[in-house]
């Protein structure tokens, strides 16, 4: 199929297909004219390859992930793809508790801002300057 069709098939634009093939992550033929064509299992594949980036890996640990799928009978692979995706999830724990930090201390911001409020609120009337 072209790469209209496998855009269609996985709701997936023609640019980000491009873009996997050119890191390696899906591959195509070329007709004589120079047209991408994909075989039916590309659908399958770009579903996986969805999964994998929704999942917060880079397209790079994707590359090191994608051999578990091509080659799922080798345990050394096996082992290699269960590390990647152990690193990818330590990574993300760390973005969690980085985020985590940074809302408390926006928190306490918040919350001095509402006492820094609350203050003017009740203050004394301020006095007229004349002029």
């Amino acid at each position: 199929m072209r790469i209209g069709e496998l855009s269609k098939r996985t709701g997936v634009s023609p640019r980000s297909l491009r873009y996997y093939e050119d890191q390696g992550l899906l591959t195509s033929s070329r007709s004589d004219a120079g047209q991408r064509h994909y075989s039916d299992a590309a659908v399958q594949r770009v579903s996986i390859i969805r999964q994998l980036f929704d999942a917060g890996m880079s397209s790079r640990v994707i590359a090191t992930v994608l051999p578990c799928v091509d080659i799922p009978g080798d345990l050394g692979v096996a082992e290699e793809t269960f590390t990647a995706m152990m690193r990818e999830r330590d990574r993300i724990d760390a973005d969690i508790a980085h985020l985590i930090e940074t809302r408390d201390a926006l928190d306490a911001l918040i919350r001095a801002n509402r006492r820094h409020r609350a203050e003017l609120s009740t203050g004394p009337e301020p006095v007229a300057q004349s002029t």
